[in-house]
C-alpha cells in the first residue's frame, strides 16, 4: 500500500483578509483543492466585502462562506508557501518558522479604486479587474510554486 501525500499548505496574506486574499482563496479552492491546502488570513480583521462576493460569484466561485481572519486563528502555522496579495501584507509579513516560502505578488485594492464610482456597475468593474488577474495567478501557482 502507498504512502498518500499530503498536500502542501497555501496561505495567501493581505492586510484585512476582505477581498484579494480572499478571492485568491476561493480561486485557488477552485482550481488548485486537489493539489493544496489553501488558506487566507489578513494582517488585520476587515470581514466579507460584498463585492468581492458578488464578482466571484459572477464567475461562479461562491465565497460567501469564508470568514476574514487573522493568521492566529488558522490551525498551525506549518505553511509551505506563504503569498502576500498586497504592499502592506508583505511590509507587515510575520516570521513564519520552518519551511515557509515567501511570495509577494501586488494586486490593487478593489475597494480604493471604486470608492469614488458613482454607480455600483461602475464600482465593481476594479472588482472584476482584480478577479480575473488573481485567477490568472492562480492558474500560474503550479508552475511557480514548483508542481509541489
Amino acid at each position: 500500500m502507498g504512502t498518500v501525500k499530503q498536500k502542501a499548505r497555501v496561505l495567501f496574506l493581505c492586510t484585512g483578509n476582505a477581498c484579494r486574499s480572499q478571492i485568491a482563496e476561493g480561486w485557488a479552492r477552485r482550481l488548485l483543492g486537489d493539489q493544496y491546502e489553501v488558506y487566507s488570513a489578513g494582517i488585520e480583521k476587515h470581514g466579507l466585502n460584498p463585492m468581492a462576493v458578488k464578482v466571484m460569484a459572477e464567475a461562479g466561485v461562491d465565497i460567501a462562506r469564508q470568514v476574514s481572519k487573522l493568521l492566529s486563528e488558522l490551525p498551525g502555522q506549518d505553511f509551505d508557501f506563504v503569498i502576500t496579495v498586497c504592499d502592506h501584507a508583505r511590509e507587515a509579513c510575520p516570521l513564519f518558522p520552518g519551511k515557509a516560502k515567501l511570495i509577494h505578488r501586488s494586486f490593487d485594492d478593489p475597494p480604493r479604486l471604486a470608492a469614488q464610482a458613482a454607480t455600483e456597475e461602475e464600482a465593481l468593474a476594479p472588482y472584476r479587474r482584480v478577479r480575473d488577474e488573481i485567477e490568472a495567478f492562480v492558474r500560474s501557482l503550479p508552475e511557480l510554486l514548483g508542481g509541489v
